[in-house]
């Protein structure tokens, strides 16, 4: 599900069944101070739907969308802002690594937090948020889900099941 301001894209929902976006949709509501309106064939929502199809069908790397940075603030927003300009495509940083990168080096359990609570999963790439030590970390839309997204981006093997 992706939900837009006319800011930008405010939101990207994984797994969006229905009672998932019930529940996205009353969050938004709460934190953006109106009732959001379901227009699939909204101008706000056309390019941003385009650019994650062309991702997902692997001819798009970066995004070109304007953001709505209105869900999230202070630490978290520049840890996610410093993710979307300074970690590309087919790459992947540590937690530490990123905490270092907005002048917070001992701050890697913050940047987690920070990852869990990204509004815009993929368009701000938390997939590419790794542990130190080799292992893959989280990922709010399933650990599963951060794989695909990695082998997709050529950073992990396509899973053989």
């Amino acid at each position: 599900m992706l939900a837009a301001t006319r800011d930008g894209l405010v939101s990207v929902v994984f797994h969006a069944t229905e009672k998932v976006c019930e529940k996205a949709l009353g969050r938004l509501a709460s934190r953006l101070g109106t009732e959001p309106v379901e227009a699939p064939d909204s101008p706000l929502l056309a390019e941003p739907i385009r650019q994650v199809k062309q991702y997902f069908a692997g001819t798009r790397r970066d995004f070109e969308l304007p953001l709505d940075w209105a869900l999230i603030s202070g630490f978290n927003r520049e840890v996610l802002r410093e993710l979307a300009s300074g970690v590309p495509y087919g790459t992947v940083v540590g937690y530490g690594d990123l905490a270092g990168r907005v002048g917070q080096p001992g701050a890697a359990q913050a940047v987690g937090m920070a990852m869990g609570a990204n509004p815009l999963p993929v368009v701000v790439p938390c997939h590419r948020v790794v542990e130190s030590d080799g292992g893959i970390g989280g990922f709010g839309g399933g650990l599963e889900t951060k794989r695909k997204l990695l082998a997709l981006e050529g950073v992990l093997p396509e899973p053989l099941f």
